[in-house]
């Protein structure tokens, strides 16, 4: 008869928190997010030299003028910014 050792189960919070501690993963998010910033930047620039609003962005992207008032926001703030998948599906 053998025995299994019992696992805790994370939620999705502490599994990140543990995740983090390792230096390479805490590197690897850190250059993602350099990345996804520096492209939500030209995203910003681009609109602003081709004078364009919002408005005018969302409906080339087909999207809702919400979301790019959001994305546009993100970089600002440096808070939660979408995917590059989530950008490239606006395509």
């Amino acid at each position: 008869m053998t025995t299994q050792k019992k696992t805790k189960m994370l939620t999705h919070k502490q599994m990140i928190s543990k995740m983090l501690k390792k230096p390479a993963v805490k590197a690897a998010v850190k250059e993602l997010d350099r990345t996804e910033f520096a492209i939500l930047d030209e995203i910003l620039t681009a609109r602003k030299e081709a004078g364009l609003t919002q408005a005018q962005v969302a409906k080339k992207m087909g999207t809702q003028t919400p979301a790019i008032a959001r994305l546009e926001s993100s970089l600002a703030t440096g808070k939660h910014s979408p995917s590059l998948s989530t950008l490239e599906s606006t395509r």
